[in-house]
């Protein structure tokens, strides 16, 4: 519309965040309490779930990977592998177990290079197979 306004006198930054901060100050509000709910973990689901309808929950597997190399000075080859794998029980109990990068599905993204090159790989990847038998997967880089 070609309408503009000048302020006669503008104020800095500063000046508009110090007067917006102290303009009205807030009413200081009474807090409810919230009710603390008594929580007891057993470490496995709530409900028998140990038959076949089920399976897809036993079908979880999370990868944690975590594997670097690199050729030290003398020409060695410096590997470490702390990949471990997450999987569910019977009746929903989660566990650790050792693992190993040649356990990892395919669907990962991890590449090994052939010979020595340097190479860090670290991630989280889950993978499962659903009530119908479809595989799907899932990995974060970090």
């Amino acid at each position: 519309m070609g309408v503009s306004f000048n302020d006669p006198n503008p104020m800095s930054p500063m000046e508009r965040l110090y007067e917006i901060t102290f303009r009205d100050p807030p009413e200081p509000q009474e807090l409810t309490p919230i009710p603390l709910v008594r929580v007891q973990a057993d470490e496995q689901a709530d409900i028998d779930i140990s038959g076949d309808a089920f399976d897809f929950v036993r079908s979880i597997r999370v990868y944690h990977i975590q594997y670097r190399q690199h050729e030290n000075r003398d020409g060695d080859c410096n590997r470490s592998d702390s990949t471990r794998l997450g999987s569910y029980g019977v009746q929903g109990d989660y566990r650790w177990t050792r693992s190993d990068v040649s356990q990892v599905p395919t669907a990962s993204g991890l590449s090994i290079p052939n010979g020595c090159g340097s190479y860090f790989y670290r991630s989280v990847f889950v993978d499962w197979c659903d009530h119908a038998g479809n595989y799907g997967s899932e990995e974060v880089r970090y």
